[in-house]
């Protein structure tokens, strides 16, 4: 008598082999820095490095908030693309006769919509101009 929940699990075994293999990885690595890496601290090794410039002021300044704003931008279209993929997917998977077929490119149309409305607003905002 064989449990379906067994089988079931078996199947997530490739995805915790590679888990592990990833952890195991990244150990290994911090790992064999801290034994094979020099350590010799100093007064120069302590010090910012600012691309080969000698760091000028504190590291507590101020930015601009458009910074930021451009940032949240940069993830919004980051994620919209993670939501692309799958959704072309299965999307080149249904037949066109199907009546899915327009409700998924209505989904993705709104989807797309949405996203290059918010767009125009920070445009129009002025949320992309640096003066």
């Amino acid at each position: 008598m064989t449990s379906t929940l067994g089988l079931e699990l078996i199947n997530y075994g490739p995805v915790l082999l590679l888990l592990l293999m990833a952890v195991t990885f990244a150990l290994a690595n911090v790992v064999a820095s801290l034994v094979i890496g020099p350590s010799r601290p100093g007064s120069v090794k302590g010090t910012s490095y600012e691309s080969g410039m000698v760091p000028i002021g504190t590291a507590r300044k101020r930015f601009n908030v458009r910074f930021y704003i451009i940032a949240m931008t940069f993830l919004v279209f980051d994620v919209e693309v993670i939501f692309l993929y799958p959704w072309a997917v299965t999307y080149s998977n249904i037949n066109p006769d199907s009546a899915y077929h327009s409700v998924f490119w209505g989904r993705i149309l709104f989807f797309m919509l949405t996203t290059v409305v918010a767009y125009v607003y920070g445009y129009r905002k002025g949320v992309f101009r640096f003066d």
